[in-house]
Protein backbone atom coordinates (compact mmCIF):
# COMPACT_ATOMS: atom_id res chain seq x y z
CA UNK A 1 0.00 0.00 0.00
CA UNK A 2 1.54 3.72 -1.00
CA UNK A 3 3.51 5.74 1.98
CA UNK A 4 1.24 8.39 1.64
CA UNK A 5 3.83 10.66 3.25
CA UNK A 6 5.39 10.30 -0.16
CA UNK A 7 2.38 12.60 -2.15
CA UNK A 8 3.27 15.67 0.19
CA UNK A 9 5.58 18.49 -1.35
CA UNK A 10 5.55 19.87 2.24
CA UNK A 11 5.71 18.72 5.72
CA UNK A 12 2.72 21.08 6.54
CA UNK A 13 -0.72 19.89 5.45
CA UNK A 14 -3.45 22.74 5.29
CA UNK A 15 -7.00 21.46 6.30
CA UNK A 16 -10.01 23.62 5.87
CA UNK A 17 -13.44 22.00 7.51
CA UNK A 18 -16.11 23.62 5.78
CA UNK A 19 -18.97 21.20 8.71
CA UNK A 20 -22.75 21.23 7.10
CA UNK A 21 -24.25 23.69 4.76
CA UNK A 22 -27.17 24.35 3.99
CA UNK A 23 -28.65 25.71 0.84
CA UNK A 24 -27.73 29.43 0.91
CA UNK A 25 -23.97 28.06 0.92
CA UNK A 26 -24.05 25.34 -1.51
CA UNK A 27 -21.88 26.71 -4.31
CA UNK A 28 -19.21 27.49 -1.85
CA UNK A 29 -17.43 24.14 -1.82
CA UNK A 30 -17.10 24.09 -5.78
CA UNK A 31 -16.12 27.59 -6.20
CA UNK A 32 -13.50 26.46 -3.30
CA UNK A 33 -12.20 23.56 -5.22
CA UNK A 34 -11.29 25.24 -8.03
CA UNK A 35 -9.64 28.27 -6.06
CA UNK A 36 -7.72 26.09 -3.36
CA UNK A 37 -6.56 23.86 -6.11
CA UNK A 38 -4.79 27.00 -7.75
CA UNK A 39 -3.47 27.77 -4.58
CA UNK A 40 -1.86 24.33 -4.14
CA UNK A 41 0.02 24.23 -7.31
CA UNK A 42 1.22 28.04 -7.30
CA UNK A 43 2.53 27.35 -3.57
CA UNK A 44 3.35 23.68 -3.57
CA UNK A 45 1.12 23.13 -0.63
CA UNK A 46 -0.88 20.10 -0.07
CA UNK A 47 -4.57 20.96 1.16
CA UNK A 48 -7.15 18.49 3.08
CA UNK A 49 -11.11 19.50 2.92
CA UNK A 50 -13.89 18.61 4.06
CA UNK A 51 -17.38 19.52 3.75
CA UNK A 52 -21.36 18.37 3.72
CA UNK A 53 -24.25 19.33 2.41
CA UNK A 54 -27.90 19.33 4.37
CA UNK A 55 -30.15 17.63 1.67
CA UNK A 56 -29.30 17.94 -2.20
CA UNK A 57 -28.62 16.08 -5.13
CA UNK A 58 -25.55 17.13 -6.67
CA UNK A 59 -26.03 16.77 -10.14
CA UNK A 60 -23.28 16.34 -13.44
CA UNK A 61 -23.61 18.21 -16.24
CA UNK A 62 -24.31 14.81 -18.01
CA UNK A 63 -27.53 15.16 -15.58
CA UNK A 64 -28.68 18.48 -16.91
CA UNK A 65 -29.15 16.61 -20.54
CA UNK A 66 -31.45 13.93 -19.72
CA UNK A 67 -34.92 14.31 -21.53
CA UNK A 68 -36.89 15.70 -19.56
CA UNK A 69 -35.15 17.99 -16.55
CA UNK A 70 -38.05 19.44 -15.25
CA UNK A 71 -39.96 16.34 -14.07
CA UNK A 72 -36.52 15.23 -12.60
CA UNK A 73 -36.36 17.97 -10.52
CA UNK A 74 -39.86 17.87 -9.35
CA UNK A 75 -39.48 14.26 -7.83
CA UNK A 76 -36.39 15.70 -6.21
CA UNK A 77 -38.21 18.03 -4.89
CA UNK A 78 -40.73 15.52 -3.99
CA UNK A 79 -38.51 13.71 -2.23
CA UNK A 80 -37.35 17.05 -0.37
CA UNK A 81 -33.79 17.08 -1.84
CA UNK A 82 -32.31 20.62 -2.83
CA UNK A 83 -30.30 20.95 -6.02
CA UNK A 84 -27.33 22.23 -7.14
CA UNK A 85 -25.59 21.67 -10.52
CA UNK A 86 -21.49 21.22 -9.69
CA UNK A 87 -18.34 22.05 -12.00
CA UNK A 88 -17.64 18.84 -13.29
CA UNK A 89 -18.87 16.12 -15.52
CA UNK A 90 -20.29 13.11 -14.93
CA UNK A 91 -23.00 11.86 -13.13
CA UNK A 92 -25.19 13.05 -9.38
CA UNK A 93 -24.58 12.02 -5.98
CA UNK A 94 -26.48 12.68 -3.07
CA UNK A 95 -25.28 15.04 -0.67
CA UNK A 96 -26.48 14.58 3.40
CA UNK A 97 -25.98 14.93 6.73
CA UNK A 98 -24.87 10.92 6.74
CA UNK A 99 -22.51 11.48 3.75
CA UNK A 100 -18.98 13.17 3.87
CA UNK A 101 -17.26 14.88 1.65
CA UNK A 102 -13.54 14.99 0.87
CA UNK A 103 -10.86 16.55 -0.99
CA UNK A 104 -6.98 15.44 -1.07
CA UNK A 105 -5.58 18.82 -3.29
CA UNK A 106 -2.02 18.12 -4.34
CA UNK A 107 0.22 20.05 -6.54
CA UNK A 108 2.20 18.80 -9.29
CA UNK A 109 5.65 19.16 -8.52
CA UNK A 110 8.46 20.10 -10.97
CA UNK A 111 9.47 16.23 -11.43
CA UNK A 112 6.33 14.67 -11.49
CA UNK A 113 2.81 15.26 -12.35
CA UNK A 114 0.25 12.34 -10.90
CA UNK A 115 -1.64 10.55 -13.39
CA UNK A 116 -5.10 9.89 -13.13
CA UNK A 117 -5.04 6.27 -11.85
CA UNK A 118 -2.00 7.25 -9.41
CA UNK A 119 -4.31 10.03 -8.36
CA UNK A 120 -7.35 7.63 -7.98
CA UNK A 121 -5.32 4.82 -5.91
CA UNK A 122 -3.91 7.46 -3.23
CA UNK A 123 -7.44 8.38 -2.47
CA UNK A 124 -8.26 4.58 -1.99
CA UNK A 125 -5.17 3.54 -0.16
CA UNK A 126 -6.24 6.86 2.43
CA UNK A 127 -9.28 5.28 2.68
CA UNK A 128 -7.97 1.75 3.42
CA UNK A 129 -5.37 2.43 5.83
CA UNK A 130 -8.22 3.97 7.60
CA UNK A 131 -10.99 1.58 8.02
CA UNK A 132 -9.70 -1.69 6.06
CA UNK A 133 -9.39 -4.82 8.30
CA UNK A 134 -8.84 -8.66 7.38
CA UNK A 135 -12.72 -9.16 7.62
CA UNK A 136 -13.27 -6.02 5.59
CA UNK A 137 -10.93 -5.65 2.78
CA UNK A 138 -11.87 -2.59 0.35
CA UNK A 139 -12.16 -3.07 -3.18
CA UNK A 140 -11.78 -0.73 -6.00
CA UNK A 141 -14.16 -1.79 -9.45
CA UNK A 142 -17.14 -0.13 -11.17
CA UNK A 143 -20.41 -0.93 -9.47
CA UNK A 144 -22.67 -0.43 -12.66
CA UNK A 145 -26.23 -0.44 -11.38
CA UNK A 146 -25.13 2.19 -8.19
CA UNK A 147 -25.82 5.90 -8.95
CA UNK A 148 -22.58 7.82 -10.04
CA UNK A 149 -20.89 4.22 -11.24
CA UNK A 150 -17.10 4.80 -12.12
CA UNK A 151 -13.91 2.54 -11.84
CA UNK A 152 -13.12 3.52 -8.79
CA UNK A 153 -16.37 2.63 -6.81
CA UNK A 154 -15.05 2.14 -2.83
CA UNK A 155 -17.12 -1.35 -1.92
CA UNK A 156 -17.08 -4.15 0.52
CA UNK A 157 -18.37 -7.57 -0.14
CA UNK A 158 -19.64 -5.52 -3.36
CA UNK A 159 -21.68 -2.58 -1.67
CA UNK A 160 -20.12 0.31 -2.75
CA UNK A 161 -20.03 3.20 0.02
CA UNK A 162 -17.45 5.36 -1.60
CA UNK A 163 -17.22 7.26 -5.13
CA UNK A 164 -13.59 9.02 -6.36
CA UNK A 165 -14.05 12.03 -8.98
CA UNK A 166 -11.10 14.79 -10.04
CA UNK A 167 -10.58 18.19 -11.12
CA UNK A 168 -7.24 19.32 -12.53
CA UNK A 169 -6.42 23.04 -12.34
CA UNK A 170 -3.42 24.43 -13.30
CA UNK A 171 -0.84 22.89 -11.70
CA UNK A 172 -3.19 21.07 -9.09
CA UNK A 173 -5.08 18.04 -8.89
CA UNK A 174 -8.27 17.10 -6.37
CA UNK A 175 -9.05 13.90 -5.58
CA UNK A 176 -12.50 14.02 -4.53
CA UNK A 177 -14.18 11.27 -2.40
CA UNK A 178 -18.04 11.19 -0.96
CA UNK A 179 -18.04 8.33 1.63
CA UNK A 180 -21.46 7.12 2.70
CA UNK A 181 -21.02 7.06 6.57
CA UNK A 182 -24.24 6.41 8.27
CA UNK A 183 -28.00 7.49 7.19
CA UNK A 184 -30.71 6.06 4.97
CA UNK A 185 -28.65 5.09 1.96
CA UNK A 186 -31.54 2.97 0.48
CA UNK A 187 -33.64 6.13 0.76
CA UNK A 188 -30.91 8.25 -1.33
CA UNK A 189 -30.96 5.61 -3.93
CA UNK A 190 -34.94 4.85 -4.59
CA UNK A 191 -34.87 8.86 -4.73
CA UNK A 192 -32.07 8.69 -7.41
CA UNK A 193 -33.33 6.11 -9.37
CA UNK A 194 -36.91 8.34 -9.52
CA UNK A 195 -34.90 11.33 -10.60
CA UNK A 196 -33.50 9.12 -13.99
CA UNK A 197 -37.14 7.04 -14.19
CA UNK A 198 -39.18 10.63 -13.90
CA UNK A 199 -36.05 12.68 -16.16
CA UNK A 200 -35.13 9.81 -18.75
CA UNK A 201 -38.34 8.26 -20.01
CA UNK A 202 -38.54 4.96 -21.90
CA UNK A 203 -34.34 5.70 -22.08
CA UNK A 204 -34.14 5.21 -18.24
CA UNK A 205 -30.82 3.39 -18.17
CA UNK A 206 -29.99 3.52 -21.70
CA UNK A 207 -27.09 6.28 -22.76
CA UNK A 208 -24.70 6.26 -20.32
CA UNK A 209 -27.49 6.84 -17.37
CA UNK A 210 -27.52 4.11 -14.95
CA UNK A 211 -30.23 1.63 -13.99
CA UNK A 212 -29.95 2.55 -10.53
CA UNK A 213 -30.36 -0.14 -8.06
CA UNK A 214 -30.46 1.07 -4.47
CA UNK A 215 -29.43 -2.67 -2.92
CA UNK A 216 -25.93 -2.39 -4.38
CA UNK A 217 -24.97 0.59 -2.17
CA UNK A 218 -24.43 1.04 1.49
CA UNK A 219 -23.69 2.70 4.44
CA UNK A 220 -19.56 2.28 5.91
CA UNK A 221 -20.92 1.78 8.72
CA UNK A 222 -23.08 -1.24 8.01
CA UNK A 223 -20.30 -2.75 6.34
CA UNK A 224 -18.09 -2.39 9.02
CA UNK A 225 -20.76 -3.66 11.29
CA UNK A 226 -19.76 -0.70 13.92
CA UNK A 227 -21.58 2.42 14.19
CA UNK A 228 -20.00 5.93 12.52
CA UNK A 229 -19.98 9.19 13.40
CA UNK A 230 -19.52 12.07 10.84
CA UNK A 231 -16.55 14.04 13.34
CA UNK A 232 -15.30 9.88 14.15
CA UNK A 233 -14.45 9.31 9.93
CA UNK A 234 -12.66 13.12 10.17
CA UNK A 235 -10.99 11.89 13.01
CA UNK A 236 -9.56 8.85 11.64
CA UNK A 237 -8.47 9.76 8.55
CA UNK A 238 -6.35 12.71 9.71
CA UNK A 239 -4.70 10.58 12.33
CA UNK A 240 -3.85 8.21 8.95
CA UNK A 241 -2.03 11.03 7.92
CA UNK A 242 -0.52 11.98 11.25
CA UNK A 243 1.47 9.05 11.44
CA UNK A 244 3.15 9.75 8.25
CA UNK A 245 7.00 10.47 9.08
CA UNK A 246 7.24 14.19 10.19
CA UNK A 247 3.71 15.29 8.81
CA UNK A 248 1.89 17.91 10.22
CA UNK A 249 -1.59 19.58 10.02
CA UNK A 250 -2.67 23.06 9.95
CA UNK A 251 -6.27 23.99 10.55
CA UNK A 252 -5.79 27.32 11.82
CA UNK A 253 -4.26 29.23 8.62
CA UNK A 254 -6.90 28.16 5.95
CA UNK A 255 -9.83 30.08 7.12
CA UNK A 256 -7.31 33.56 7.60
CA UNK A 257 -5.84 33.25 4.06
CA UNK A 258 -9.63 33.42 2.51
CA UNK A 259 -9.90 36.70 3.75
CA UNK A 260 -7.44 37.99 1.72
CA UNK A 261 -7.49 39.73 -1.60
CA UNK A 262 -6.20 36.82 -3.94
CA UNK A 263 -8.88 34.44 -2.15
CA UNK A 264 -11.54 36.67 -2.17
CA UNK A 265 -10.70 37.31 -6.62
CA UNK A 266 -10.04 33.83 -7.13
CA UNK A 267 -13.37 32.71 -4.75
CA UNK A 268 -15.99 35.33 -6.28
CA UNK A 269 -14.83 34.19 -10.05
CA UNK A 270 -15.54 30.73 -9.02
CA UNK A 271 -18.93 31.98 -7.51
CA UNK A 272 -19.92 33.54 -10.77
CA UNK A 273 -19.30 30.52 -12.51
CA UNK A 274 -21.21 28.32 -10.76
CA UNK A 275 -24.35 31.05 -10.44
CA UNK A 276 -24.05 31.26 -14.12
CA UNK A 277 -23.97 27.04 -14.36
CA UNK A 278 -26.86 27.00 -12.09
CA UNK A 279 -29.44 28.84 -14.56
CA UNK A 280 -29.98 25.70 -15.98
CA UNK A 281 -32.07 24.66 -12.97
CA UNK A 282 -34.67 27.68 -13.89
Amino acid sequence: MTNLNQLFTSDTVFLYDQNCLTVKDYFLPFALTDTLTTFAGINQQPIVHFWQLDQAMILGMKDTRVNDLKSGLASLKKDDYNVVIRNAGGLGVIADTGILNLSLILPNTEHKKLSIDEAYTHMWNWIRLGFEDSLHPIEAFEITNSYCPGTFDLSIDGKKFAGIAQRRVKNGTAIMIYLSINGDQQKRGESVRRFYEASLHEDFGKNGYPPVAPTVMANLEELIHRPLTIDEVKKRLIDVLLKQEKLTIDDAILPKLLTTEWFTIETNKQMDKMKQRNQLLN
